[in-house]
């Protein structure tokens, strides 16, 4: 309860709260609001925003819901966004308490392995991908938690670097617990708040990575997503701007989203911890 409250105690906070509750509501509310297919034709094609209030924001070039579409959009964000940066987390958690604790080899082995990720810029790593196994949200997912897993790797290393000689480390290992239950089971939960303040940026950069590649065509052409709106009202852009519009604005929003929840979970976790 202590954290929530210090959560909720920055407008940042706050605001970044209610964006990403908007969010969950339209993905929760999709299938409610909009069933079935959100890419059947739903009207005339290239209907203006607000003149058929069944349709209220018009119609694509095929005569589709872009609202339907809009809503359904925010499930694929959503569960990429959540998806890859829990993969992500996984991952460098894994690698950066196996490289802090063992130490050595295996610690100078992970670490140049991690380099080696580090050289290839994410977006071009997801491209290349993707573009070799095949559009999914699967394959997406798994894309983009390549290209971010580094940064939680480096952040857990360091934690457990300065965790690992601490007293109830000693203890465990007098007792004859084994080493990986030690790394995993005494030491990572105590390095996971610094790693989890990535969280929000992770996220974010999910989000957007999967809207390029939907925006290239290599996204998973059996779901709605933003990034294929925008690449869909592309072609219409000077008398149908209202496609590309709707749904960018709707991304950018949900990246401030996640971008001012991440800085309320920041703030709050350094007040705790000055004063702990």
């Amino acid at each position: 309860m202590n954290r929530l409250r210090r959560f909720f105690s920055t407008p940042e906070a706050i605001a970044g709260a209610v964006i990403l509750a908007l969010l969950a509501a339209m993905a929760l509310a999709a299938p409610l609001l909009f069933p079935g297919d959100p890419q059947a034709i739903a009207g005339p094609a290239l209907l203006p925003p607000f003149q058929d209030w069944s349709l209220p924001l018009g119609t694509d070039r095929l005569g589709r819901d872009v609202l339907a579409e809009l809503f359904h959009g925010a499930r694929t964000s959503l569960a990429v966004g959540l998806a890859a940066a829990a993969a992500a987390l996984l991952i460098g958690a894994a690698v950066g308490t196996l490289a802090g604790f063992a130490g050595g080899l295996v610690d100078e082995v992970l670490m140049r392995i991690t380099d080696a990720f580090q050289t290839v810029p994410s977006f071009l790593l997801a491209l290349a991908f993707v573009s070799i196994v095949g559009p999914s949200l699967g394959v997406v997912v798994w894309a983009i938690a390549l290209g971010a897993w580094t940064g939680p790797a480096r952040v857990a290393r360091a934690e457990v670097l300065s965790i690992r000689e601490r007293d109830y480390v000693a203890g465990a290992r007098v007792i004859g617990m084994h080493p990986i239950a030690i790394a995993f089971r005494e030491v990572l939960p105590n390095a996971l708040p610094p790693v989890l303040a990535l969280s929000s940026v992770i996220v974010a950069a999910a989000i957007l990575t999967e809207a390029a590649l939907s925006f290239l065509g290599l996204g998973d052409p059996n779901r709605v997503t933003w990034g294929g709106m925008i690449a869909e009202g592309r072609a219409v852009l000077r008398t149908a701007p209202y496609l590309s519009i709707v749904p960018g604005i709707a991304l950018v929003l949900t990246v401030l989203g996640v971008y001012l929840a991440g800085e309320g979970v920041v703030e709050s976790t350094a007040v705790r911890r000055s004063l702990s």
